[in-house]
């Protein structure tokens, strides 16, 4: 059943669409993009990387399972809207504590149903991703225009410093030997829960830490977080992890910590035409020839025409054999562009986590041999 109160989605191109609110009442912008995924709507919206985006969803039936406590990636909605088909208003799962629209009303998020997505999608596919604003009070359209104009790209946008955590703290203190520090450039739920279940005592770090106040904590790995917006413009980080490749300590990067590392090793990301974002985009293993099925969500790549010799290519994707995972060929550090924590997605890709425990089990041998010589 479709709210009554109408609700307009303007593209930066002049494109117009009209449906029904679905959330709180207002406007927002962002950068229009889509994810493909059936399911998963939950941790989408909670997930950091979605910062500065309207969300359309292709799947025309959103909200159905209803909400949940346990499926989220941060303590808020982080996306900027969401653009959907239908809305149920009456969900049903047994975990289901709230409804899609209740909780959007809950965290201030502004969305609109009804739209054909995908007219949305075919758009964005032929055109590029472009922002839109979308406004469910009555907003005159000349007006709409006027702040569509003045909003910023998504290029050379630092949001790293948007959702980071303001001070750092501590997982599993005390309880293991092996100690890692994560650098929150919008980290996930899931991936520290992965890396908890490793049996790693974990420091997780704001974004701009700087390499004294990182190794302070003396780590024997560093985690590189996903995160959204420009990598390029993360310049303190780049320059963090550079000096950090010096000391030869492992490093493991996913999403936005694999396109800093790559840019850290002098390689080049570019802004693709409207990004990966789903739960099913095969990627081909380099090293093992195999096919993963990943998740992904990411509006930039790294540039496969400007590779260090020292950086060899481990992933490509098959849809458009853009690069999804590097390694170091003298340093112990690597890095995948998708998602192996999987949520939403598939578990094919976290042997990672295992490979990253393997390079930190190395690294704490090599320093036990050295000080007892």
């Amino acid at each position: 059943m479709l709210s009554k109160n109408p609700a307009t989605l303007l593209l930066s191109n002049g494109k117009i669409f009209k449906g029904f609110s679905f959330g709180k009442k207002g406007y927002t912008i962002g950068e229009v993009c889509f994810n493909t995924g059936m399911t998963g709507y939950q941790e989408i919206l909670t997930d950091p990387s979605y910062s500065g985006q309207l969300i359309t969803m292709t799947y025309p039936h959103i909200g159905s399972y209803g909400i949940n406590s346990e499926d989220v990636e941060s303590n808020k909605i982080q996306a900027s809207g969401l653009i959907i088909r239908d809305g149920d208003v009456l969900p049903s799962n047994y975990r289901s504590n709230n409804s899609l629209g209740n909780y959007l009303k809950e965290n201030n998020i502004i969305a609109i149903q009804g739209l054909d997505t995908r007219a949305i999608v075919r758009l964005l596919t032929k055109e590029g991703a472009m922002n839109g604003i979308i406004s469910s009070n009555n907003m005159d359209i000349k007006k709409m225009q006027l702040l569509l104009q003045q909003h910023p790209s998504m290029e050379g946008k630092d949001l790293a410093k948007v959702v980071t955590c303001k001070k750092s703290y501590y997982l599993n203190r005390g309880e293991y030997k092996r100690k890692v520090v994560v650098i929150d450039y919008g980290v996930k739920s899931n991936i520290l829960n992965l890396l908890t279940k490793q049996k790693l005592e974990l420091i997780v770090l704001p974004a701009n830490s700087t390499t004294n106040q990182i190794m302070k904590y003396n780590p024997d790995g560093i985690f590189l977080s996903n995160g959204p917006g420009d990598p390029a413009a993360v310049t303190y980080a780049i320059e963090s992890v550079k000096e950090l490749l010096r000391l030869r300590i492992p490093i493991f990067g996913i999403c936005l910590g694999h396109q800093i590392l790559a840019l850290a090793l002098g390689a080049k990301t570019f802004k693709l035409k409207f990004g990966h974002r789903g739960c099913n985009h095969p990627v081909k293993n380099n090293k093992l020839g195999n096919i993963e099925i990943t998740s992904q969500n990411h509006g930039f790549a790294v540039d496969s025409k400007i590779i260090p010799k020292n950086v060899e290519v481990t992933h490509y994707s098959l849809n458009d054999n853009t690069i999804e995972g590097i390694s170091c060929t003298d340093k112990p550090a690597f890095s995948v562009q998708y998602h192996p924590e999987s949520s939403p997605g598939p578990h094919d890709s976290r042997y990672l986590f295992e490979k990253f425990m393997k390079l930190i089990d190395t690294f704490k041998a090599e320093n036990i041999y050295a000080k007892t010589k």
